[in-house]
């Protein structure tokens, strides 16, 4: 369904997924691998575009690649994705299905993927990574993990990416950037990191739907030190900004203290 060649999950990766295939509910029946690609994300959303013409339903279809050419983060930034050395995957979710509000359940999605990701490495590893508003995984002052959601038709891709053995980082990374193996000092298999993330993924997109909001704000505040008492700057229309943050609200939105009073943030680039 897509213009670039993709083959079934090589055996490793196959027989990780049979295993915990009683624990992923709707996400991985369909998994496609590639070697490499330029980027997930848009792999995937191209399978959905065409799937919406064909009337065809792909929720929970899993693109993975080795490594991707042109992986992108949020904004536009380049997320660097060797071959070998990092978790490369997109899953497709339908949020819009959703039993109770299910625009609120939209806005959530990429809070609950943090808080799922971080759930799965710690069930993997031992390693309980931090939640950094509003889509990256932290190990102290170190990026682990990101997270890119972006609507497709009437989907969600949602890609992430995790850090898992030590590469070459490009220059503007080196010193911003780690990984699973750096900090654990050990090998990580890259393939039961996957199952735990999409199974920890599948539990939290079951509260999603199911309208337990709560329960994945709560779980997200726990993991989001930075989330409280960090100062924060950004520039919108209106010029510079800083202050403290002040925690999340209902809808996942950073609440930031300023001079101004109480500040609203739903998107834009934040300075930490």
């Amino acid at each position: 369904m897509t213009s670039s060649p993709f083959s079934a999950p090589p055996p490793d990766l196959a027989d990780a997924l049979a295993r915990a295939r009683p624990r992923l509910g709707v996400l991985a029946r369909d998994c496609h691998y590639y070697a490499s690609i330029g980027s997930t994300n848009d792999a995937a959303a191209e399978i959905c575009r065409r799937a919406s013409l064909s009337g065809e339903r792909v929720e929970g279809l899993l693109v993975i690649a080795d490594a991707q050419t042109a992986g992108r983060g949020r904004r536009g930034h380049t997320w660097f994705s060797p071959p070998g050395s990092g978790l490369y995957a997109s899953v497709v979710l339908m949020p819009s299905r959703a039993r109770v509000d299910s625009a609120r359940a939209a806005r959530l999605l990429t809070l609950a993927m943090g808080v799922s990701l971080a759930e799965g490495i710690e069930a993997a590893t031992g390693l309980g990574p931090a939640v950094k508003w509003p889509n990256d995984l932290y190990v102290g002052s170190r990026k682990l993990g990101g997270i890119l959601a972006e609507a497709a038709d009437a989907t969600v891709v949602a890609g992430y990416g995790i850090n898992v053995g030590p590469m070459t980082y490009p220059r503007d990374l080196e010193d911003r950037a780690t990984s699973l193996e750096t900090e654990l000092g050990r090998s990580i298999d890259r393939f039961h990191v996957l199952v735990e993330t999409l199974a920890a993924l599948a539990a939290r997109y079951a509260d999603l739907l199911d309208g337990r909001f709560d329960a994945i704000l709560d779980a997200w505040r726990r993991r989001a030190p930075g989330a409280q008492g960090a100062r924060v700057s950004w520039t919108d229309a209106a010029g510079p900004h800083s202050g403290m943050t002040a925690g999340i609200d209902a809808n996942g939105a950073l609440l930031v203290r300023t001079d101004d009073g109480l500040q609203r943030i739903v998107s834009g680039e934040l300075t930490w």
